[in-house]
């Protein structure tokens, strides 16, 4: 099957995008663009999409531009809690991980979690453990630390900020890839909600909610007001209605993305399906995203 349609789209979040200047738009462009071309070598080189998603969404963890790895945000108590999970479509095969302090990228874990246990998901202390028996980076808390994030705790906490829920979604990551060989990947990681209750969990780690990759049909990461996302299953729901109701990817996305509006519920997704189409849709002021398949060129969007 080598030499067909291939590509990945990534995001790195929706939400209230209104405070960006021109230069941290700037920025996040760049960084967005650099991981987009490298990530889509990995595929032009015959690799798999699996790979390509990790890698995408590991350099956004490394980042302090986005609410996920180093740029989390706090939790009520003041320290940061992350999430991730991963999908690969040819087997259904998955993994995820909840609620952990110290893990560099939670992404990578999650993909070990898939490959080298019997489960799915870890969560809190035994996800830890594991990651320090097999190796993963284990780094200290301290490594998370961002003034601007506690800022926001602070701010949310005298409730000046109404759209903290909003505003905190930009910087969920995710990554959607096709590669040579007909394999879907998907991948999503973030460190939730500023103020969120310790041990508060929302979609990115839900295999269905916020991440779902399904050969044949299409791969998808969601990013949004996560307890909607989690009752909804989006990310499912997706490749479910072009299954079995014949829609086509983007009417399909667009679609849910319009009816999550209807119950209050604010977000957006990224999704490819089994020609290298995609869609990108948002009911937010903005949606970080971006794309590249061997059909179309780089392109980045905020807004």
């Amino acid at each position: 099957m080598s030499g067909e349609n291939y590509g990945i789209v990534v995001h790195g979040g929706a939400g209230v995008m209104s405070g960006l200047s021109p230069e941290q738009q700037k920025i996040i462009e760049t960084k967005v663009s650099k991981t987009l071309i490298s990530a889509y070598k990995v595929l032009e080189d015959g690799g798999s999409s699996l790979d390509a998603v990790e890698f995408a969404v590991s350099e956004f963890e490394d980042s302090p531009l986005f609410n996920a790895g180093k740029g989390s945000v706090y939790t009520s108590d003041e320290t940061q809690e992350m999430d991730a999970s991963i999908m690969f479509g040819k087997d259904r095969s998955a993994g995820a991980v909840a609620s952990v302090k110290k893990i560099k990228n939670p992404i990578k874990l999650a993909r070990k979690i898939s490959e080298e246990t019997k489960h799915v998901f870890l969560v809190g202390d035994g996800a830890e453990s594991f990651a320090e028996m097999i190796g993963e980076t284990i780094v200290d808390p301290s490594y998370f630390h961002s003034d601007k994030n506690l800022k926001r705790l602070k701010k949310a906490k005298s409730k000046l900020a109404k759209n903290n829920i909003v505003e905190d979604k930009i910087g969920t990551v995710g990554a959607v890839a096709l590669d040579k060989y007909g394999n879907i990947s998907a991948a999503t990681s973030t460190g939730g909600m500023t103020n969120k209750m310790p041990g508060r969990v929302g979609d990115s780690p839900i295999i269905g909610s916020g991440t779902w990759a399904q050969n044949g049909v299409c791969g998808v990461s969601s990013t949004g007001h996560g307890e909607f996302f989690i009752k909804f299953q989006v990310a499912k729901e997706v490749c479910a209605r072009m299954e079995y109701l014949n829609q086509s990817l983007d009417e399909s996305a667009t679609n849910i993305i319009e009816e999550l509006e209807l119950v209050g519920a604010t977000g957006g997704l990224i999704a490819i399906d089994k020609e290298a189409n995609i869609s990108t849709p948002f009911n937010t002021g903005g949606m970080i995203r971006g794309s590249i398949t061997n059909k179309a060129d780089l392109s980045i969007a905020i807004y």
